[in-house]
C-alpha cells in the first residue's frame, strides 16, 4: 500500500470538514457537561437535601432533553450535515409535522453527535497537549510531562521514544476523527433522512410543480401558436393582395396587430405566474365568454367559421370554461394550419357537461399523417384528462373532427 494512500484520510479536506462537524457537537455538549458536573457536586454535599437535588435533576433532565425532539434542531443538524459532511439530505417539508419515528431518529442522531463531539474535544484538550509535550522533549524542552526520572517505562532521556509516542498519538487522533466522520456520513441518511410521509409529501409537491409547469407550457403553446398562425396567414394574404386590395391589407395588418397584442397579454400573464408562483398575481384569463372574439379574429384571418352555440357559457365552472376556450383555440389553429375550407364549431352547455365539436375538411397532408399537430393535440388530451373528460380527434372520411366532453358539477 502506498504511503500516500495511507495518509490520504489525514490530508483530505473532507476529513477536516468532518472534524469541524464533530467539534460543533462537542461545543453543543459543553452545557450538558457543565450541568452534569454541577449536579455531581451538589449530590456530594451533605448540607443540601438529596431529594431536592434529585427533583431539580429530573426537571433539568427534561428541559435538556426536550430540544433534541423538536423540529428546529433537526433542521439545523440537516443543514450542518449537508454542508460539513457532504451528505445530500433534503430539507424538511414546510408545514409537515414530523412523526414519532422521525423525532426518535433525530434525537438519536443529536445524542450521538454530542457524545462523539465531546470525545473529540476531550481528546484535543488531553491527548494533543500530551503528544506535543512528548515531541518537545526531542528538542530539549522541559515540559514536565515525564514527571521526574521516569514516565511509565520511559525516562526523561528517552526523547526518541517519547517523540514517536507523540506522533503516534496525533496520527491516531487524526484517524479517529476520520473514522468518526465517515461513520457520521453513513449514518446521516438513516437517522436524518426523510420519513415515508415526508417522501410522499415531497413527491406530491414535485408532481404539483410539474403539473403547473405543463399547464403554463400549454398556455404559451396555445396562445402564442394561435397568434403566430393568424399573423402568418394574414401576412401571406396581405402580400398576395398588396397592390390589388389595399383595404384588405389594412385589415390584415390590424388583425396581426391585435393577435400580437393578445399574445403579449397572455405571455405577460404566464411570466407573472412564473415570477410569483404563489399566485399573488392573478390576472384574468380567457374563457368561453371570449369565444365570439376568438371566432371573429379567426374569420378576420381568412378562415370561415360557422359557430353554433346552445346554452350559456357563463353557467360553466371557471376551470371548464378556461380549458374549453383553449381547446377551441387550438382546434381553430390546427384547422388554419392543416385544414382547408370552412370550420364548423358547435358548443353545447348541458346541465352536467360541456360538449365541443370542431369539423373541417382535411387536407391530403393531414389525412396522410393524422398525427400532425404534435404538442397541440397532446395539450388537448392533457386538458381533457385533467378534467376527467373524453376526447375524440382524428380524420372521419374527408373531414377532421374534434369531439370533446367535459363533465362538471354545478355549485348550489
Amino acid at each position: 500500500m502506498k504511503p500516500r494512500t495511507v495518509l490520504a484520510p489525514l490530508t483530505a479536506g473532507s476529513t477536516w470538514r468532518r472534524g469541524v462537524f464533530l467539534l460543533l457537537g462537542g461545543v453543543l455538549a459543553l452545557p450538558y457537561a457543565l450541568l452534569a458536573v454541577a449536579f455531581a457536586q451538589l449530590l456530594t454535599r451533605s448540607d443540601i437535601p438529596r431529594p431536592l437535588v434529585l427533583a431539580l435533576l429530573g426537571v433539568a433532565a427534561v428541559i435538556a432533553a426536550v430540544p433534541v425532539f423538536l423540529d428546529g434542531p433537526r433542521a439545523l443538524e440537516i443543514a450542518a450535515a449537508r454542508t460539513l459532511l457532504g451528505v445530500d439530505l433534503p430539507d424538511p417539508t414546510p408545514g409537515h409535522v414530523a412523526d414519532r419515528e422521525t423525532r426518535l431518529r433525530s434525537a438519536l442522531w443529536i445524542g450521538l453527535h454530542l457524545v462523539s463531539g465531546g470525545l473529540v474535544v476531550a481528546a484535543l484538550f488531553s491527548a494533543v497537549p500530551m503528544a506535543l509535550a512528548f515531541i518537545g522533549q526531542q528538542f530539549g524542552l522541559d515540559t514536565g510531562v515525564t514527571g521526574g526520572d521516569r514516565f511509565g517505562p520511559l525516562d526523561g532521556r528517552d526523547t526518541g521514544w517519547l517523540t514517536l509516542a507523540g506522533v503516534v498519538v496525533l496520527v491516531a487522533l487524526g484517524y479517529a476523527v476520520a473514522g468518526l466522520g465517515a461513520l457520521a456520513v453513513s449514518m446521516a441518511p438513516v437517522l436524518l433522512g426523510p420519513a415515508q410521509a415526508e417522501r410522499i409529501a415531497a413527491l406530491e409537491a414535485r408532481s404539483a410543480r410539474l403539473a403547473e409547469r405543463n399547464r403554463l407550457a400549454r398556455e404559451l403553446h396555445d396562445s402564442v401558436g394561435h397568434a403566430l398562425t393568424v399573423a402568418t396567414l394574414q401576412a401571406g394574404a396581405a402580400r398576395e393582395l398588396l397592390d390589388r386590395d389595399p383595404e384588405f391589407v389594412r385589415r390584415a395588418l390590424g388583425a396581426i396587430e391585435e393577435a400580437g397584442r393578445t399574445a403579449m397579454d397572455d405571455l405577460d400573464h404566464v411570466l407573472g405566474l412564473l415570477r410569483e408562483p404563489d399566485g399573488r398575481r392573478a390576472t384574468p384569463q380567457r374563457t368561453l365568454a371570449d369565444l365570439d372574439r376568438l371566432v371573429a379574429d379567426t374569420r378576420a384571418a381568412g378562415l370561415p367559421v360557422d359557430a353554433r352555440r346552445t346554452g350559456d357559457p357563463a353557467d360553466l365552472p371557471a376551470a371548464v370554461s378556461r380549458e374549453g376556450y383553449r381547446i377551441v383555440q387550438e382546434g381553430l389553429t390546427n384547422a388554419a394550419r392543416y385544414g382547408r375550407g370552412p370550420v364548423t364549431l358547435r358548443l353545447d352547455v348541458h346541465a352536467d357537461a360541456l360538449e365541443l365539436e370542431l369539423d373541417n375538411a382535411v387536407s391530403r397532408r393531414r389525412r396522410a399523417d393524422p398525427g400532425r399537430g404534435g404538442r397541440g393535440l397532446d395539450g388537448m388530451r392533457e386538458r381533457v384528462l385533467l378534467l376527467g373528460g373524453r376526447l375524440t380527434v382524428g380524420p372521419d372520411g374527408d373531414r377532421w373532427r374534434i369531439r370533446v366532453r367535459l363533465p362538471f358539477e354545478r355549485t348550489p
